[in-house]
């Protein structure tokens, strides 16, 4: 009976201990890491909202179902902590004397909330819950820096999103970007702006795998998400340097290897596989075709295209093919909203829902401008 008594007590502190560290490394630990209970939280509930969305017969009815997802599994994930810790210490209790299991469990509840309807005079029971009151505590102090913390970095993130659907419409699209950038004569002065994106990409890559929830939060509007603007800024770049005949800066450049590097390392976080050195040839998910139309519009809207179509089409392939894979990928992660050149791509993608691991064919995929 008393190896039964360890044994028990045992088992529970190792409960306890996996609970606490999942929790410390959700919110504490500044480097993103894969927890495995804070995963199986967020997928058991995305099935579940996945069930949920396919008897809903519209996308805006299934789009405002699917923005409670991330908060909702967010605001789960304390209550699993929570549980957890009060199921470990059950035996814990049972292990030093406090009998039957159902006063067991009455004492670990009381202990975690620390209200203190139950209490058994014993030493070890004491010194038990005072244990599991202090990690109560800790919980609560836990949850109450983690929730401030995850929306003031939505909050940032936003900003520069709904700021592009003013530049770039909603969804938004690097054609409408150019254009309406030449219409008010800013096409040779975006210095600053690709200044602004360089940063707004640094704090994403920072912000997204410290705290992964972040890449399923919806935008503020429908049409628009996080991974949606980072495409339509990168292809915005990419073009900007490659196919329109104006000075260009570095910066555009910058913020390019910036934007790509930011989605790789999210992409690696979630298991996605991409090509860490492509060939500037590898195929890409745009069609020669849809360039070409894209550069008629462009030159139709009186912005001065270069001449040689060719080049720039190998020079733009070469920029896109870093960054194409993983941008097509994670918007299927994030369930982003139908946008030019980026989750209109994303027809073939599959998901292994077990693994969390992406795999990722070559659609083939016909002229969306």
């Amino acid at each position: 009976m008393v190896v039964v008594r360890i044994l028990a007590f045992l088992a529970g502190a190792m409960l306890v201990f996996y609970v606490v560290q999942a929790a410390v490394r959700t919110v504490v630990v500044p480097r993103g890491e894969q927890v495995g209970l804070t995963r199986a939280v967020f997928l058991v509930n995305r099935r579940l909202y996945e069930l949920w969305c396919r008897r809903k017969p519209s996308y805006e009815a299934r789009e405002h179902l699917f923005a409670h997802y991330a908060p909702v599994s967010l605001v789960t994930l304390p209550v699993v902590w929570a549980v957890g810790i009060i199921a470990g210490f059950v035996p814990m209790f049972w292990a030093v004397g406090v009998e039957p299991w159902q006063e067991a469990v009455a004492d670990s509840g009381s202990s975690f909330t620390t209200l203190g309807f139950a209490r058994q005079q014993t030493l070890f029971s004491d010194l038990l819950s005072t244990a599991e009151a202090l990690l109560g505590l800790g919980m609560v102090a836990l949850l109450i820096s983690f929730l401030p913390t995850i929306y003031g970095l939505f909050s940032r993130r936003e900003a520069e999103v709904l700021k592009l659907d003013v530049r770039a419409g909603s969804p938004p699209s690097a054609l409408v970007m150019l254009r309406r950038m030449h219409a008010i004569g800013g096409l040779e002065d975006l210095e600053d702006q690709w200044a602004d994106w360089e940063q707004w990409f640094v704090e994403l890559e920072e912000s997204h795998t410290s705290h992964p929830a972040l890449v399923f939060f919806r935008s503020q509007r429908v049409t628009s998400s996080w991974i949606t603007a980072a495409g339509t800024v990168l292809d915005g770049a990419a073009l900007h340097l490659t196919s329109i005949d104006v000075p260009t800066h570095p910066q555009a450049a910058i913020t390019l290897r910036a934007g790509f590097q930011s989605l790789r390392t999210i992409a690696a976080f979630y298991g996605i596989p991409f090509d860490p050195d492509p060939a500037s040839n590898d195929p890409i998910r745009i069609h020669r075709q849809e360039f070409d139309l894209l550069l008629d519009e462009l030159a139709s809207a009186g912005i001065p295209v270069v001449a040689d179509r060719e080049q720039a089409w190998r020079d733009f392939a070469g920029w896109r093919v870093n960054y194409d894979t993983v941008l097509v990928a994670l918007c299927v992660l994030a369930e982003a909203p139908p946008t030019p050149w980026s989750s209109d791509r994303s027809d073939g993608f599959v998901r292994a829902h077990v693994r969390h691991r992406w795999i990722v064919p070559a659609p083939e995929t016909g002229p969306s401008w």
